[in-house]
C-alpha cells in the first residue's frame, strides 16, 4: 500500500517537474537551419537580386555582400552591405518561441535609425534550410508610426542550400529576393555602421 502511495507520489511530482520545465527554445529543424548560417562564420558571398521591383532601385547596380560576421550558440549577425551603405544587419536569436529576426539599421554615425529591429518570429517549426519570419507587433506598429503602412503584411524569408542562401520580402504587390552564392567567399567587407 506505501509503495503505491509511493510511486502515485514520485508520479506526480515527476509530472509537475515536466510541466514546469520550458519548452524547447528552438526546434530541431529551427537549430539545424542557425547551424548552417553559422557554419558559415566569418565568411563574406556576394549576392544578386532575382526578383524585385522599381521599390528596389536602391539595389540596382550596386554590389550585394552578406558577411555573416558575429555567431554564437545563441545569436547571428550578418552584416547586408549595399555598395557603399553599410546600414544593414540581419540578426537571427534563437528565442523561447522559436527563431526570431530582426533588421538593425543604422546611421553612418552609428546611430539607430527611426525604423529599425523590425522583423519577426517563426510562424511554424520550417526546415533545415527554409524559414519564414511574419512580420510582429512592435514591426507593426513602428511602421505605423514612420508612415510605412505597406509593410505591415511583411514577410521575410531565409533559404539555405549548399551552394546558396537566398533573403526574401513578400507581401502584396512586392516580391524582393537576393540569392547569394556561398560556393565563392569574397573579401570581407567593412565594419557596418554602428558596430565594433
Amino acid at each position: 500500500m506505501t509503495t503505491t502511495k509511493n510511486s502515485q507520489l514520485a508520479l506526480l511530482v515527476t509530472a509537475s517537474t515536466m510541466m514546469a520545465a520550458p519548452a524547447l527554445a528552438t526546434t530541431s529543424e529551427q537549430n539545424q537551419f542557425f547551424d548552417n548560417i553559422a557554419a558559415h562564420c566569418g565568411k563574406a558571398y556576394e549576392g544578386t537580386v532575382t526578383a524585385g521591383n522599381d521599390a528596389d532601385s536602391a539595389f540596382t547596380g550596386k554590389k550585394l555582400v552578406m558577411h555573416v560576421r558575429e555567431c554564437t550558440d545563441e545569436q547571428l549577425k550578418v552584416p547586408f552591405h549595399v555598395g557603399d551603405d553599410h546600414s544593414r544587419t540581419w540578426v537571427i536569436t534563437k528565442t523561447p518561441y522559436g527563431l526570431h529576426l530582426a533588421h538593425d539599421h543604422r546611421h553612418e554615425d552609428g546611430s539607430e535609425d527611426k525604423v529599425t529591429m523590425y522583423g519577426g518570429m517563426t510562424a511554424d517549426m520550417g526546415t533545415a534550410t527554409e524559414q519564414s519570419f511574419p512580420a510582429d507587433a512592435h514591426s507593426i506598429n513602428n511602421f505605423r508610426e514612420n508612415g510605412l503602412n505597406v509593410s505591415i503584411t511583411n514577410i521575410w524569408h531565409m533559404y539555405i542550400k549548399p551552394n546558396e542562401f537566398t533573403y526574401r520580402l513578400t507581401r502584396e504587390n512586392r516580391d524582393f529576393r537576393v540569392d547569394f552564392d556561398l560556393s565563392k567567399p569574397v573579401a570581407l567587407p567593412p565594419v557596418p555602421w554602428g558596430h565594433e
